[in-house]
């Protein structure tokens, strides 16, 4: 699976970071990535945790 962010809702708040620090980071220009091109399925419930604390709904998970 894979997790997209739309870096036009991204505030850079970080919350995702906090949630899944394996899977996200904040870029220089404070907007998250995604470190992870294809998210292993074991790590779907922390991909789901970050995207739901996203408080812009900036993230997407993509089955």
């Amino acid at each position: 699976m894979k997790a997209t962010v739309d870096p036009d809702k991204c505030c850079g708040y970080g919350d995702c970071v906090l949630t899944a620090p394996r899977l996200f980071d904040l870029g220089d220009d404070g907007v998250a990535i995604v470190l992870i091109e294809d998210v292993p399925e074991d790590q779907r419930a922390e991909l789901d945790a970050a995207a739901a604390s996203c408080p812009v709904e900036a993230i997407t998970v993509h089955d």
